[in-house]
């Protein structure tokens, strides 16, 4: 069941130290947190769609959130998979009318969920918030731009191995993984169809991967990083 609570003070602190709050003076920071709250969120709940609109920024505390377009035949795009410690719905501070894309959440969430008119009303009275909220568009913006450079300059065996690589541990030795959320979910992030996602694992069988259900090994990391 969904439910909308107010934040703890663990909620706060976590908060607060994000990358939009953290730029803020004090004073912004604690009266945007003063109005927030907490939204528990079961598993593929649609928060919204392309079709709505909504008033809120979003900041995921736990899970994680997809962001998606579908086409008129119903095919859908994943833009981008949001976890902890990530906004989204930043790109409607300076907008108004629909949104943008829709966003379904994987698994239960919790997420904190900030209101846009605040922050709007904040701008101009506070350089704080500004320069805040630049600088959270400018960092997703650049993520997004790393996610079309990769689906254009790579193949899709070297997409997953370079998620793989992304997740290593900070030695060079083998490691094993626990996929936060289903492989389908990790085939929209990357830009590929699920199909396409298992022929990559298949081929990266050789590089001394292997795959059981949500759990990834990685045995030669070194034949990761030269592919």
């Amino acid at each position: 069941m969904n439910r909308t609570e107010k934040l703890t003070n663990r909620d706060k602190s976590l908060l607060i130290r994000s990358d939009l709050l953290s730029s803020m003076s004090e004073a912004s920071a604690r009266s945007v947190i003063d109005a927030a709250s907490l939204l528990t969120l079961p598993a593929r709940h649609m928060l919204f769609t392309e079709a709505g609109t909504t008033d809120f920024l979003y900041y995921v505390l736990t899970g994680h959130v997809r962001l998606f377009r579908a086409s008129r035949d119903g095919r859908e795009a994943d833009i981008r998979i949001c976890g902890p410690g990530e906004t989204f719905n930043d790109c409607m501070i300076f907008e108004t009318g629909g949104n943008r894309y829709s966003a379904q959440t994987t698994e239960c969430c919790m997420l904190a969920r900030l209101e846009l008119a605040r922050i709007r009303a904040m701008l101009e009275a506070d350089p704080t918030v500004a320069r805040a909220v630049i600088q959270t568009l400018s960092k997703n913006n650049l993520k997004v731009m790393d996610c079309v450079a990769n689906d254009r300059l790579q193949t899709a065996p070297q997409r997953v191995a370079h998620y793989l690589m992304t997740q290593a541990p900070s030695d060079n030795g083998s490691y094993s993984l626990r996929l936060p959320f289903q492989k389908s979910v990790l085939a929209g992030k990357l830009g590929l169809a699920p199909e396409a996602l298992s022929r990559a694992f298949s081929t990266l069988k050789s590089c001394g991967v292997s795959v059981r259900g949500r759990v990834i090994h990685i045995d030669d990391p070194a034949a990761l990083n030269r592919l």
